[in-house]
């Protein structure tokens, strides 16, 4: 996935050298670029596309409905790091070409089953607007429906709903219909509460908007005057001056093509870029407005900033390599600091923490009752068994692989990685040499087994199961997960999110599966899954070692560690760690380069642990 190197600057600008909380982010102004009508057009997708990869744009809506959404799902999908909502789409405005809803709803279509033109009275459309009609709200319902599952269903990481032409907001019981839901799915559909606390307003052109002069001109005079602290919207639609554009207009709004190239010349502008950077405006998405975890000051939650700087001191003297760390209390982001060229905007690879959102999905799977823990785990591949199934192998359930206790006597991973067909099968040839939960030996390809039995009870990949029961409702999105060459997600690794991302799934762990007033998992898997069900140190543990002053002997629980300070954590190579310590009500997150983990676990219970007063 290519990265967005003007915005990956201004967000370092941002979080530059030092701890940030909430009074350094507030001191600059907030800005949404949202590109409008994706899908509509391909003249349309391009454009979108190019604004997001080479411009300002921070979100994109696509219409459902429209002709070039196959292309539009497939160019988002295929770049997880932008920022979508859903335009819920109820009319079809031009005169060259129309879409028609995808469900039966005739209360909103004209005689040739086309949406009206019009949502409000138009004299040059006399009669075709859904105001004029009348509309059935059963059947908006049923149409918004049907919309937001299929484009769910092609782009899951879909972060909000809007509303193309106020199909969301023409009425106030449409509007009360789409807030529900959008809290169904968890997809925010107005931005008046944030993470943040802030509101948003929307912002025009500053001045006459008529040519891509114009537009360069009021868009920048209108940067000039966003006030620090304040969260702001920019509306437009892109697209490209090209012979599909030209065939496009309806009356009143002929030069379609010209004017929707020169707001792509706007999002891509350098002049305009130069002026947001002058600015010191942020630009951000609706993911990153709407569900932010809150931000405060060390001292608010009870945390000694004097600790952080000396973590992040200690850390700089012992050269590690550390590149992002964010401290929670209470619920709320005390500190956050990137080092190098990562940012809080940038994926970066978690690892073996991709374990614990494996496991995660088998919580949910658990609370659905498609399964249960001690499930044979024989009974998922019929097709890959080998000829003769041996006792131990029987008797191997999900919990086994749960908790690294499957029975093999060495880890399996590396060798049955290098295998290009069924890793399953692989798997299940292992000689199964001990008891099942009697050996605590660390197995990767085990937790693949797990996103494997995910895949086979649901039909969905792991990552797209997470997402409307975890992801979404978290806040996460962009997240990328490799796959097995059987198109699995690989469950053991392989997943990049952002450190917020892991932020919020600490803080998901700590409040035991309830996020926003809601029990999204029940609190008894998190009370199962963070305990310690066997207490053997790894392999690479040394004889001699001091079982009292590491981390990895302190028991195994459901895919995450038990530490040190009655604490627990998900681990990933290389020092990826997401830290829960419920008895200081804290979250600790890192990701790293670091090959003594224990060594920058070290300095995290020196310095932060002692900051949590």
């Amino acid at each position: 996935m290519k990265t967005n190197h003007f915005k990956k600057a201004i967000c370092t600008l941002m979080v530059c050298a030092a701890c940030v909380s909430l009074p350094a982010q507030t001191l600059h102004p907030r800005l949404i670029v949202r590109a409008d009508d994706m899908g509509s057009f391909q003249s349309s997708n391009l454009a979108c596309m190019e604004g997001y990869k080479n411009g300002i744009q921070t979100s994109i809506e696509v219409m459902a409905v429209a002709p070039w959404f196959p292309e539009a799902a497939k160019l988002l999908k295929e770049n997880p790091g932008i920022d979508v909502g859903l335009h819920l789409t109820i009319t079809s405005e031009w005169d060259n070409i129309k879409w028609r809803p995808l469900t039966h709803c005739p209360s909103l279509t004209d005689s040739n089953g086309y949406f009206l033109p019009m949502m409000f009275p138009n004299p040059n459309y006399p009669g075709l607007s859904i105001k004029e009609s009348k509309w059935s709200l059963a059947e908006i319902e049923q149409e918004f429906r049907a919309q937001i599952e299929l484009a769910l269903k092609n782009i899951p990481h879909i972060s909000h709903l809007s509303g193309h032409m106020l199909s969301n907001a023409f009425d106030p019981e449409v509007q009360k219909l789409t807030e529900r839901l959008a809290a169904e799915y968890n997809l925010p559909i107005n931005l008046t509460d944030t993470g943040y606390g802030t509101k948003v307003e929307y912002v025009r052109y500053d001045g006459p908007s008529q040519t891509s002069a114009e537009k360069e001109e009021s868009f920048i005079r209108m940067l000039q005057k966003l006030e620090a602290g304040k969260g702001y919207l920019f509306v437009d639609h892109p697209a490209l001056d090209d012979s599909e554009m030209k065939a496009v207009h309806h009356i009143g709004y002929e030069q379609v093509a010209a004017d929707r190239q020169g707001v792509t010349n706007l999002f891509t502008s350098d002049k305009v870029k130069q002026a947001i950077r002058d600015k010191g405006i942020q630009l951000i998405s609706y993911n990153e407005l709407t569900k932010a975890l809150p931000r405060s000051t060390p001292e608010a939650e009870k945390v000694n900033p004097k600790g952080i700087t000396n973590y992040l001191k200690a850390v700089k003297e012992s050269g590690q390599d550390l590149h992002s760390v964010m401290v929670l209390r209470h619920g709320k982001v005390v500190a956050e600091h990137w080092l190098g060229d990562n940012a809080a905007n940038k994926n970066h690879i978690l690892n073996s923490v991709s374990k614990t959102f494996t496991a995660t999905a088998i919580g949910f799977a658990v609370a659905e009752n498609r399964i249960k823990v001690t499930d044979k785990v024989i009974s998922f591949f019929p097709d890959d068994l080998p000829a003769e199934i041996s006792p131990n192998l029987a008797e191997m359930e999900i919990r086994h692989l749960l908790t690294m206790s499957c029975g093999h006597d060495t880890d399996p991973t590396s060798d049955i990685r290098k295998e290009d067909l069924s890793w399953e099968r692989k798997f299940l040839a292992t000689p199964v040499v001990h008891k099942p939960g009697t050996k605590f030996v660390y197995n990767s390809v085990g937790t693949y087994m797990l996103s494997a039995i995910i895949q086979k009870v649901t039909g969905q990949k792991v990552l797209d199961y997470l997402y409307p029961r975890l992801f979404r409702p978290l806040g996460i999105t962009g997240a990328e997960w490799q796959s097995s060459p059987t198109n699995i997600n690989a469950g053991g690794w392989g997943l990049y999110i952002k450190t917020e991302d892991m932020a919020k799934m600490g803080q998901f762990l700590l409040q035991k599966g309830k996020w926003n007033g809601k029990q999204l998992l029940p609190e008894s898997w998190f009370d199962e899954a963070t305990q310690s069900h066997i207490a053997q140190p790894p392999v690479w543990f040394p004889a001699n070692g001091k079982v009292k002053e590491s981390d990895w002997t302190q028991g195994y629980g459901y895919q995450v560690w038990r530490c040190r300070n009655n604490a627990f954590r998900a681990d990933g190579a290389n020092g990826q760690f997401i830290i829960v310590i419920p008895e200081k009500d804290a979250v600790i997150v890192t990701t790293a380069n670091i090959g003594d983990m224990q060594a920058e676990i070290n300095l995290i219970w020196k310095h932060l642990l002692p900051a949590l007063r």
